[in-house]
């Protein structure tokens, strides 16, 4: 009998062993997938190079997988976003409407914005605001001197 008892103590050990590394896979799985997430959000906004991504030869193929869901959200651009080089052929909203900040109100901006719809003018807006690159006086946007000389300097 007291083999079967060892046998049936190894069986619970062992069982208790593999319900530990699921916990940790599982929580290593999901840092893995907020540490993707978390790339993603910094090649976007970064201005320098975007980091090479480095796969490690010990990584298993098994959470890499699990990870890619999360890799394929989000929209990509439509045939008539792209032109034939990839490159736009017109100047971006954005910089539209900071050549637009002349004395003119939020509205006659979206007016003057045709085609863009008016909260993507208005978020353009908001960016520049915080950027100071234009500022409020009496309901009418203008470009602050720096910006001006800037947008000058580009045409």
């Amino acid at each position: 009998m007291s083999t079967l008892d060892e046998i049936t103590k190894e069986k619970q050990r062992v069982s208790g062993e593999l319900a530990r590394i699921d916990e940790q896979r599982e929580k290593l799985t999901n840092q893995l997938g907020e540490l993707d997430a978390t790339e993603r959000v910094l090649a976007r906004y970064s201005k320098g190079r975007p980091a090479r991504k480095v796969v490690s030869a010990k990584t298993p193929t098994t959470a890499t997988k699990a990870a890619a869901p999360a890799r394929a959200r989000g929209r990509s651009r439509t045939a008539t976003a792209r032109t034939a080089g990839g490159k736009r052929s017109s100047a971006s909203l954005s910089d539209h409407v900071l050549g637009l900040a002349t004395g003119k109100t939020q509205q006659e901006i979206a007016a003057a914005c045709r085609g863009a719809r008016p909260n993507h003018v208005g978020a353009a807006i908001a960016r520049h605001k915080r950027a100071g690159r234009i500022e409020e006086r009496d309901g009418k946007l203008y470009t602050t001197q720096s910006a001006g000389t800037e947008q000058r300097a580009a045409v």
